[in-house]
């Protein structure tokens, strides 16, 4: 089978198209015909070997932890999916992924895709998806009538949070550049805040919970946003506890495993009509140095899609 794997850490000239064996399914496996992954920030922050001491991987590896597509093969202990099944999941990350035509994933780490979800749809969806749901909701506890500040709106992340979080009656400021300003009232933002006028502490009233998705001075500047007693939650970076107590907040940093739950919860939002991913990029496995170089460009509304099948 075709998959994309890097034998070494390094740029774009590490992603090698190659071919190898077909993966052999453990007992509680699936084995699913990859229809569509796509790209997040993890995947080129692992080729580059910035997560090595985290995820200490054996070279080479296959690149991809989306996946969407049809099972082919199930493992001797599964009996909740059967062969044709149309699944969805975010893999385990430690194994091989889902740059190629089949990946063996664990079968609690899948579950049957929305019929309102094409694949590159549904494949778009589980990383981002469950990053979102599991800061807003497991972490940030977000309640209605609550003002969350979502920053980076308009991105993978970021739109899915602000659907999220408009689906369980919060008050919704998202940030954004200018450009961006008609998509976050799209996607639901009670307030849309062009991040290039000016500080956000002149256009922003105090929040109860910010989802902060970029780090670094973005971080720094949203703890005098926040209410007292309220909280700011990372995926970037962990958050400075001495000052979260500083400010009388909480701060929490999110690194996501993969949760057949959220993927439930997502599933169940889409039926509603209360979440649409979007995909704004749609490559094909043989383009994945683009893809990786648009992802890395940080200019992406939505998701990054590559349809294999």
């Amino acid at each position: 089978m075709r998959a994309v794997q890097i034998k070494q850490y390094g740029g774009t000239e590490t992603l090698q198209l190659v071919q190898i064996d077909t993966p052999k399914i453990n007992a509680d496996d699936i084995l699913v015909a990859v229809k569509a992954t796509s790209i997040n920030p993890v995947d080129w922050k692992i080729r580059e070997g910035y997560l090595k001491e985290f995820i200490p991987y054996a070279l080479p590896v296959t690149l991809g932890w989306d996946v969407a597509g049809i099972v082919t093969e199930v493992g001797a202990d599964v009996t909740e999916f059967k062969v044709g099944d149309e699944v969805f999941s975010r893999p385990d990350i430690s194994r091989n992924g889902s740059y190629a035509d089949f990946i063996a994933v664990k079968a609690d780490e899948a579950v049957l895709k929305s019929k309102k979800l094409d694949f590159a749809q549904a494949a778009s969806l589980p990383l981002a998806g469950i990053t979102a749901w599991q800061c807003l909701v497991d972490v940030g506890q977000i309640q209605a009538g609550q003002r969350v500040l979502i920053h980076a709106g308009a991105g993978g992340v970021g739109h899915l949070a602000i659907q999220i979080a408009k689906a369980k009656g919060a008050i919704v400021i998202a940030t954004a550049s200018k450009d961006n300003q008609a998509l976050l009232t799209e996607l639901g933002a009670d307030q849309a805040v062009d991040y290039t006028k000016g500080p956000l502490s002149e256009q922003i009233e105090a929040v109860d919970l910010v989802l902060d998705t970029i780090g670094g001075a973005v971080q720094q500047d949203s703890w005098a946003l926040i209410k007292k007693g309220g909280m700011l939650v990372s995926i970037t970076e962990a958050p400075s506890e001495e000052i979260a107590k500083q400010h009388g907040v909480i701060g929490a940093f999110v690194f996501i495993d993969p949760s057949s739950r959220i993927l439930g919860e997502l599933n169940t939002l889409v039926e509603a009509n209360k979440l649409t991913p979007l995909i704004e990029h749609r490559f094909s496995l043989e383009q994945i140095v683009a893809a990786h170089k648009q992802s890395q460009s940080g200019r992406t509304r939505g998701k990054i899609v590559i349809e294999v099948s």
